[in-house]
């Protein structure tokens, strides 16, 4: 345990040393889906990173931190930055991809035209996708990825002490390599109800061309929404399965970019 000295002689080093150790947290907090949306106020992010900091300051072995003002600071401060911002990205994506597998459900089902403002960003986005990023939301919750997250975090000053220069090109190419993941993970999720909508529009195709005198518009908009919902209830149970497989990849991806060596996933 580290004991903070705060008297007149200490306190600009115990500032500078607070305030370098915050900024990691801070970044990874703003990047975080959970806890960086609009509805968490600035005041309340930034209060949590620097309690984050001081935790780190009394708890953690410290390696000795470059003067402030010189250019160790500033190399220290950028990497800092970089390392939050891509353990709070990993999440980011990872939550973008039900949003594009409802992207592609709702484009299918006639409902593209159906959006609200998602909580997260404040954007506009489609019903079916804040649906997906609530259960999703609720998940992670759920499972305790919140948790884990959090502990990774921490360790990291451990594994990667802060001004050591050690986020290489290994761990940025990951991150990469798990939004290909998640892109080909978007398509599973959304295939099976895609392809139920697919059989119902050809059905629906082949009823309108015996019987032209049928409104198309009216017969194949209600039946494609009904197939849609019909798909999602009966599906529901394989995309819950896939939905906490991609937490538990994006857990685990967030720890492959502070373990020494990391690999993509």
């Amino acid at each position: 345990m580290n004991t903070l000295e705060f008297g007149f002689g200490a306190l600009d080093r115990q500032l500078w040393e607070l305030l370098l150790l915050s900024v990691r947290c801070g970044v990874a907090i703003l990047a975080a889906p959970m806890i960086g949306g609009l509805t968490v106020p600035v005041q309340a992010r930034a209060f949590l990173g620097f309690a984050f900091g001081v935790f780190v300051a009394v708890w953690m072995p410290l390696p000795p931190l470059p003067d402030m003002m010189s250019f160790a600071a500033i190399l220290a401060v950028l990497q800092e930055v970089i390392i939050g911002a891509a353990m709070g990205f990993v999440l980011q994506v990872a939550f973008a991809v039900p949003l594009i597998a409802a992207e592609q459900i709702s484009g299918s089902m006639g409902l593209a035209i159906a959006t609200s403002i998602d909580p997260s960003s404040g954007a506009q986005s489609g019903a079916l996708g804040t649906y997906f990023g609530l259960v999703l939301t609720l998940l992670f919750f759920a499972i305790g990825g919140h948790l884990l997250w959090f502990e990774l975090l921490i360790e990291s000053y451990r594994i990667l002490p802060v001004g050591s220069f050690a986020f290489g090109e290994v761990r940025a190419r990951g991150i990469v390599d798990f939004m290909g993941y998640g892109f080909a993970l978007a398509a599973a999720i959304g295939f099976p109800v895609v392809l139920v909508l697919m059989v119902t529009q050809l059905v629906t195709g082949m009823i309108s061309r015996s019987a032209p005198a049928l409104n198309l518009f009216a017969l194949g908009l209600p039946a494609g929404v009904l197939a849609g919902i019909a798909a999602l209830i009966i599906a529901m149970p394989i995309l819950i399965e896939q939905f906490v497989r991609l937490l538990e990849v994006a857990v685990r991806q967030t720890e492959l970019l502070i373990l020494p060596g990391g690999a993509p996933v």
